[in-house]
């Protein structure tokens, strides 16, 4: 007999259908699974049969072919065990399972038919839902994050006993119910990790704020033990809350790499990541065989964190250049080429010199210029033009850190950036953009007109700086956000002013 079911694989971030057919016909007993099917799935055959027999049911002791439709598409993955369970029982007539095929099935099975969760159930139900598809049976493991997902029947299994009830009639299932994303937000627990708790480095926490207000990147250089790691951790503090869309992508791309959270469902806080400077270029860009998503597309929406800036391999800064430019990035490999977003804030720190003490008071420099121009070197033009913020961070006095003085919490900061959001939100309803960092050329020519002084004070800096094209508009968006912090329309001449003081710093240390 042939039966036929429906289930969904993944590519990238996006989920496409696959039939599930079975023919179980005569001849000597055998399992064969055909439609360029990776290891996971040939070794299903034996969850499959377990499961089956395991559940009470007869396991057909004929000559079994599973075929996964299109043939032409590599799948990968245990999320197909239970339509291919259901697909073979199907064939039993005696079993009367009624409109199967009326529904997709996701979900991998264990030997004592248990149905247990799987990756990627957020973007599989996005992709199904887009197609038309309304009726869908998962694990009740990932309830919670099929949960945010609206205007589609979904229902939560326990075991494969349960789903043959539940299609026979004979039990009923409930529709897992939504939940409303905005009862997550305002949440601000970080740890502890509060601007409150940073003494002094007012020019570095206005930088921030900044950044956190235009969504820009920013490099911190100083010292060591001056507060860099410390400042850029409680950066994330200060970030205005995700919107629900924002919280879907991300979601996305951490329930594809198995870092979701299956109680909580869904991504509510932006991501902060922060890979070792030994992190590999495939482990930060993403890729391997099966072209998984890297650390810069895990802080999309969020902030990439890189300590020690030169000392990751030059060619893992470089590979940094798309998705900086476009806010997504584009692996390629043999059997795939998928393209994941990778919109995140870059906080970078570094030393001014291998050993950390080039131009400090307290401390003399021992590097040698050319050990100091091969750490120098490791940073090239091309990145630091794509890195909109750069400021020197000092050590801190005695008189600072003992100080009783109450210091500016990150709440605070936070409504002043969430009020800056709430105008560039406005400013590009229209748009595809949400903040002024990812401005077009044509938006920030709109958006960021000059007066006379301004404009001269520009081209000046832009002379005597020898600012590229790329910089130049940078600076113009860091000028837009300061206006924006203001509450001020228009860019006036100072806010211009402070935007290339945070540009000069590059040229300054690259030069002595």
């Amino acid at each position: 007999m042939l039966s036929k079911v429906k289930s969904f694989g993944l590519k990238g971030i996006e989920g496409y259908p696959i039939d599930i057919e079975a023919d179980v016909g005569n001849g000597l007993p055998h399992f064969e699974i055909v439609g360029l099917a990776d290891t996971a799935i040939k070794e299903a055959k034996e969850r499959v049969r377990s499961a089956i027999k395991n559940s009470a049911f007869e396991y057909p002791t004929k000559r079994i072919t599973i075929n996964l439709a299109p043939a032409d598409i590599k799948k990968e993955g245990a999320l197909y065990d239970l339509a291919m369970a259901i697909a073979i029982l199907s064939c039993n007539s005696e079993y009367k399972i009624k409109n199967e095929d009326k529904f997709v099935y996701i979900g991998e099975l264990s030997f004592d038919g248990s149905v247990k969760p799987v990756r990627g159930v957020l973007p599989l139900l996005i992709s199904a839902r887009e197609l038309g598809y309304k009726n869908i049976i998962i694990p009740l493991g990932n309830k919670e994050e099929a949960s945010y997902i609206t205007n589609i029947n979904v229902y939560g299994v326990k075991s494969l006993r349960q789903t043959i009830s539940f299609l026979c009639g004979e039990e009923e299932l409930e529709q897992i119910k939504s939940c409303e994303y905005s009862s997550l937000q305002n949440n601000d627990d970080y740890d502890g990790l509060d601007f409150a708790n940073v003494k002094g480095q007012a020019m570095a926490k206005r930088a921030l704020e900044i950044a956190a207000a235009g969504g820009h990147n920013l490099l911190m250089v100083g010292p060591p033990g001056s507060g860099k790691s410390m400042l850029a951790k409680c950066f994330p503090s200060i970030l205005p809350d995700m919107t629900f869309e924002e919280a879907l992508e991300v979601t996305k791309i951490h329930s594809i790499a198995g870092e979701l959270d299956l109680k909580k469902g869904i991504v509510s806080t932006r991501p902060f990541r922060s890979p070792h400077h030994t992190a590999s270029t495939v482990s930060l860009t993403g890729g391997g065989a099966n072209a998984k998503p890297g650390e810069i597309s895990l802080a999309d929406n969020g902030v990439l964190f890189l300590d020690e800036f030169p000392e990751y391999s030059r060619q893992t800064i470089e590979t940094l250049r798309q998705p900086l430019e476009d806010g997504v990035i584009t692996v390629a490999r043999s059997n795939a080429t998928i393209t994941y977003p990778a919109n995140f804030t870059l906080i970078a720190s570094m030393n001014p010199c291998p050993c950390g003490y080039r131009g400090s008071k307290d401390r003399e420099c021992h590097c040698p210029p050319s050990k100091i121009n091969r750490y120098l070197a490791k940073l090239s033009g091309p990145i630091m033009d794509r890195i909109d913020i750069h400021i020197e961070v000092d050590n801190v006095t005695y008189e600072q850190l003992r100080s009783e003085e109450k210091e500016e919490s990150s709440k605070e900061i936070r409504q002043r950036v969430n009020k800056a959001r709430a105008l560039q939100a406005e400013r590009f309803k229209n748009s595809k953009n949400f903040c002024n960092a990812k401005m077009s050329v044509a938006q920030t020519k709109k958006y960021c007109k000059l007066d006379s002084m301004g404009e001269a004070m520009l081209e000046n800096s832009f002379n005597s700086l020898k600012l590229s094209a790329r910089a130049h508009e940078r600076i113009l968006k860091v000028a837009r956000t300061i206006a924006d912090l203001e509450g001020c329309e228009n860019i006036e001449a100072r806010h211009i002013a402070e935007a290339i003081s945070y540009r000069n710093l590059d040229r300054k240390l690259w030069k002595e």
